[in-house]
């Protein structure tokens, strides 16, 4: 048995702590902030609930696979209602298409858009269900320490896969804009411009038709609270407004020790749930294994800026998850990626738990969650988010036909100073590294650190890579590589 300290509470820390308790091991959770959930937390005011990260719940197989690791299942612990209609995307003025709960159904709403495009619709998707085979049954669950996790006797047939893009892909087939951009849309969770984003990732879009758009019963931190409370049943311990101001190295390359609020804590073995970046700037400069030059080279998925705010009305011509396409994504996708700055004309995504969730805003109010994807690292102050509030809100009422401006109650504002200082995270990005080709698997930052020798990491910036799902599956990755070092 070891004694493992573990920086930082989000579902990747907390998925690695239960499986380390499993096999045995003495694990204490040390979270800086007064909540835990790292990226995923709550902001509760007025009556209302918002989740301040995740809102999506995609890929429920993951979650059950996680659960019956240990012999339980998410119902365990939340309650999961699957979403109909799964979401919305505005095009323009009352120019919206409806994504609903089944296949059928968005093979039918595919048709009525373009004629001949559910045939083609159809092929793309079976050749996504292959891919998300093979990704989410089998690859994503490597630690990619070689690249030869990466070749098998399905990869090699499909390496054009990984040679193409998906925008590529997609619009080679579909030549209606709207359908297009569409099946664009669910790699934008991987952190990557779909131009940029190997064809391989199309098991997104199966993750998105093929198994649908879910929402726990009180909001994604009931996830959390689920593996907390699976965590606590192991044994772990976890504690709050406790901060790693140093990580202690000895003479031996071994973490000795880290300083928690001034207070040195011994440790046989540490693992980092926090940012990657942060965490090695805790450390002298020779143990690191990245420099600054490595981490300025990478391709960052975006920051955003979210506004979290009460309505005292039930909003119109809205579903719980409603997306803004009414501009161009290129010009945006710039403006994040290429050629850094606040975009003039935003993309903009909303979430209204409260269409499907009671809990989440009192009686005949609105809770409403809106999202402006940017570049890391810009300049953030009060004023530019007043600004864009107000470009996004002045869109919205034109959008949906409706007038919502005097029915705030109040407004809360997240951004890139916020991601910094609440997540110590890597020029404020919110979901990571990008899964481009070369920042794939063994391309990432490693789950176990080449120069200190108990030292390990988990989370968005290395293995498997962004989002909820891949992050319980890189807590088991490298739950598992401590415990085969330890042999």
């Amino acid at each position: 048995m070891k004694k493992i300290a573990i920086i930082g509470s989000g579902f990747s820390a907390l998925a690695a702590s239960c499986y380390l308790a499993k096999t045995g091991h003495e694990v204490s959770v040390y979270e800086k902030n007064a909540t835990i959930g790292g990226r995923a937390r709550q902001l509760k005011k007025e009556g209302f609930t918002f989740d301040i990260g995740p809102t999506w719940y995609w890929m429920p197989d993951v979650f059950e696979r996680f659960f019956s690791d240990f012999n339980k299942c998410p119902s365990d612990y939340y309650e999961l209602e699957k979403l109909n209609p799964a979401y919305s995307v505005y095009f323009d003025k009352n120019d919206y298409i409806t994504i609903e709960d089944t296949i059928d159904k968005i093979y039918s709403a595919f048709e009525a858009e373009e004629p001949g495009s559910s045939k083609k619709l159809k092929k793309f998707i079976d050749n996504a269900k292959e891919n998300y085979d093979v990704a989410i049954k089998d690859l994503v669950y490597r630690p990619g320490v070689s690249p030869l996790e990466l070749v098998t006797p399905i990869t090699i047939k499909k390496i054009s896969q990984f040679l193409s893009t998906i925008k590529k892909d997609v619009r080679k087939d579909f030549k209606n804009k709207k359908l297009a951009q569409i099946l664009e849309f669910p790699v934008l969770f991987l952190g990557a411009k779909p131009s940029n984003t190997p064809s391989f990732y199309s098991f997104m879009n199966y993750a998105d038709f093929g198994i649908g758009t879910f929402h726990p019963k009180k909001g994604m931190y009931q996830v959390i609270l689920g593996i907390e409370k699976l965590a606590e049943s192991l044994g772990v311990k976890i504690y709050t407004n406790s901060n790693v101001d140093k990580i202690n190295i000895n003479e031996q390359n071994n973490v000795s020790n880290i300083v928690v609020n001034g207070k040195k804590i011994d440790c046989d073995i540490l693992l980092s749930g926090a940012d990657y970046h942060h965490t090695e700037t805790l450390i002298e400069k020779k143990h690191r294994q990245y420099s600054e030059k490595y981490w300025e080279k990478k391709v960052f998925a975006p920051s955003s800026l979210l506004f979290y705010v009460g309505f005292d009305k039930k909003l119109k011509n809205v579903n719980h998850h409603t997306l803004f396409f009414d501009v161009d994504f290129d010009v945006h996708a710039k403006d994040i990626y290429d050629n850094p700055k606040w975009p003039e004309n935003p993309l903009f995504y909303a979430s209204f738990p409260s269409i499907t969730d009671g809990n989440a805003a009192p009686e005949n109010k609105e809770a409403g969650i809106f999202l402006i994807p940017l570049a890391p690292g810009i300049e953030d102050n009060k004023d530019i988010r007043e600004k864009y509030f107000n470009k996004i809100i002045s869109r919205f009422e034109n959008l949906t036909s409706q007038t919502v401006k005097e029915s705030i109650i109040f407004k809360e504002s997240f951004c890139v100073n916020d991601f910094i200082k609440d997540y110590n995270s890597y020029k404020g990005n919110a979901y990571g590294m990008a899964n481009t080709l070369l920042q794939t698997a063994f391309l990432r930052p490693n789950l176990k650190s080449k120069k200190v020798k108990n030292l390990y990491f988990t989370g968005q910036l290395t293995v498997p890579g962004p989002g909820v799902p891949p992050a319980l599956i890189s807590g088991k990755l490298v739950s598992e590589l401590i415990n085969k070092n330890q042999k």
